[in-house]
Parts: C-alpha cells; structure tokens; sequence
C-alpha cells in the first residue's frame, strides 16, 4: 500500500498540476491557522468566499483554454464587465426577463471573444497588444451602454446564488461544477486533442492537418462560454450593474494560470489553472483577515491596502518562483525520458 503510494506521488509530482495543488494545499492550511478550523470551514464563510471568488476563478478557467491553444485574452476583466452590464440594461430598459438578458450578456461576451479571435489568429497581431487594445474599445462600449453605475437585480435571482443549499453545500458551486463539466466533456473530443497540438506547435499541428486558426476559434468561442458565466455570476453578486469592475481580472487570471502551471505551449491542463486562482484567492483572504486581526489586537493598529497587496504580492512571488522551479525540473525530466526513449528504441531496432 504505501509503494503504490509512493508511486502515485511520484507519477503525480511530474504533474504540471503539482505546484499549483501544493501551493493551494498550503493557502488552505494557512487561512485554517490564521482563522481556525472552525471559523474557516463554517459554511457560512465558505458559502461567502465560494460565491464572490467564483467569478474570478471562471475567467481563470476562460484563460486556461486560451493558453493551452498558444495564445491570450487580457481583456477578460472588462468582458465580464460587459456581459454584467448587458444584462442589466436589457433587463431595465427592454423589459426584458433576466434569463433572457443573461443570455444577451453571455452572447455579448462570445462576440468579443469572436473579434480577439479575428485580431489574433485571422490577422496575425500579437495577442498581448491585440487584446490590451481591446480593453480599452470594450471599456467604451461598456461606458456607452451604462454611463454610471445603476439598475438591479431580482432578489428571487440573487439570493438561491448567495445561499447555502441544505445548509451545508454553497449553491453557486453548481456553476463551477457546470464549468468542469463542460470542459471534461470538450476535453474528449477531437478539439480537447487538437488545442494541445496547436499549443505545441502551429505549424506541425497544420502539417499533421490540423487547423490552427479553426482551433483557436472555437477555443475562443469556449473561453467566451466562461467568460459569460462569470459575468452572470459577479451580476448575481453585486445584484446591479457597473461598467469599470473585474478591469484586472485579465492580467490577474493570466498570473493565476502562470503560478498554477500553466504556460504557452500546450503544457498544463485545467486544473493548474484553478489550482492557480484559489491560491490568489485564499492568499488574498488570508491577509485580509490578518490586518483585520492585528486592528483588534492592536489598539489604534491601522494599515492602507497597500500593505495588504504588498504582503499578498510578496507570497505569490514566493509562489511563482516555486512554480518555475518546479516546471523547469519537470521539462528536464520529461526531455531525458523522452531521450532515453529513442535511444532504447534504436538500440532495439539496431540489435535485430
């Protein structure tokens, strides 16, 4: 039993998931220290923490399918801003019914995701300067539908998100089980393949007779999918709508994905890129919490947010040099295999 153990944590550290899933693993034992076992794992905190962290963590997964395909989207923050504020406005101002105005919102973010698709892969412009250009045009278009912040939601909408099913298990966690779901399902087509192939390499992946533009639109297509929902999740969040919020949810989800494990290049999968937002997330409570409880026990203790970004930017710098210390030993390791490999078979074909 413990050699099969041995084994499997072994198999399981040459993961591209290793270093995200420690990293999580670690956030979780400092925030269960820093808060308590009890406190930490209440449902109702859990509850919280789940249902607003949960927009972020979608559009980390939207980002995860870009980088496996071999390119970006920083203008994921002000996507979701705009489906949050399609929503809105279709719902106050056509009077239109909020299921309805949710599926305007996440067509809105599939069709920007359609024109970085065009800039990226049709037109052949660098995806970071591509994409950073779009932020500000989707920022406009953002100000123009919804000049100020305003409108709201029904509290028949918002408040089953928000809530604890039983008691016990976080109703919003169904969105991201939706989100899994559906990538477990996409991840078993020919697609789940391809992306792999046209993140390695374009120009093999066509020479095999692949697709490379043809895969990258409908990793677009399935990043605006996420995207969507994390606009209809924040809206149930905040219950109104704002048309400058989650801006930094581009460059943060692309952190996130890089701590997890994941990079260009067809290397990594999903989970480095969920494993990667929960340890922002839970690094981010937990400082939070931390000056919370220094004003406390402190009297007269007061500290800006900067201090908090500050230690919170300190541990994921810690984290990211984990992580590429980490992915550089398992790339050498899977050169040397793959080595060893070759000259076992031609040593093989040579001996007959």
């Amino acid at each position: 039993m413990s050699q099969r153990l041995q084994q499997g944590f072994s198999q399981f550290r040459k993961n591209p998931a290793f270093a995200g899933f420690v990293l999580f693993a670690f956030t979780i034992l400092l925030n269960a220290v820093i808060q308590g076992p009890g406190s930490f794992f209440g449902v109702r905190r859990l509850n919280t923490l789940i249902y607003t962290s949960l927009p972020f963590l979608l559009v980390v997964m939207a980002q995860s399918v870009l980088l496996l395909s071999g390119t970006m989207d920083i203008s994921v923050g002000v996507q979701v801003a705009l489906v949050n504020v399609v929503t809105i406005m279709t719902m106050q101002e056509w009077g239109l019914s909020f299921i309805l105005a949710c599926g305007l919102g996440i067509g809105a973010a599939i069709i920007a995701s359609l024109v970085c698709w065009l800039l990226v892969s049709v037109l052949r412009l660098p995806a970071l300067l591509a994409s950073f250009a779009l932020t500000y045009a989707i920022r406009g278009v953002n100000v123009l539908i919804m000049s100020v912040a305003q409108g709201k939601v029904p509290r028949e909408f918002y408040r089953p998100y928000q809530s604890a099913i039983f008691d016990m298990v976080p109703a919003s966690i169904l969105a991201l089980v939706l989100a899994l779901l559906v990538w477990a399902y996409v991840r078993r087509t020919r697609f789940g393949t391809n992306i792999y192939a046209v993140g390695a390499n374009p120009r093999n992946a066509f020479a095999a007779g692949i697709n490379p533009a043809k895969v990258q639109l409908q990793a677009f297509m399935l990043k605006g999918l996420f995207v969507g929902m994390a606009g209809i999740c924040l809206t149930l969040v905040t219950a109104s709508g704002n048309p400058t919020q989650a801006e930094d949810y581009g460059i943060r989800s692309l952190a996130a994905c890089i701590i997890g494990g994941l990079s260009f290049g067809g290397w990594g999968s999903m989970a480095c890129g969920v494993f990667g937002g929960s340890f922002l997330i839970l690094t981010q409570n937990a400082v939070e919490f931390s000056f919370r409880r220094l004003g406390v026990l402190i009297p007269g203790f007061t500290a800006s947010t900067y201090w908090q970004n500050f230690v919170s930017d300190i541990i994921i710098f810690l984290g990211l040099l984990m992580t590429m210390v980490t992915a550089k030993g398992q790339r050498e390791a899977l050169r040397i295999n793959l080595q060893n490999s070759v000259m076992f078979k031609r040593r093989a074909a040579h001996g007959k």
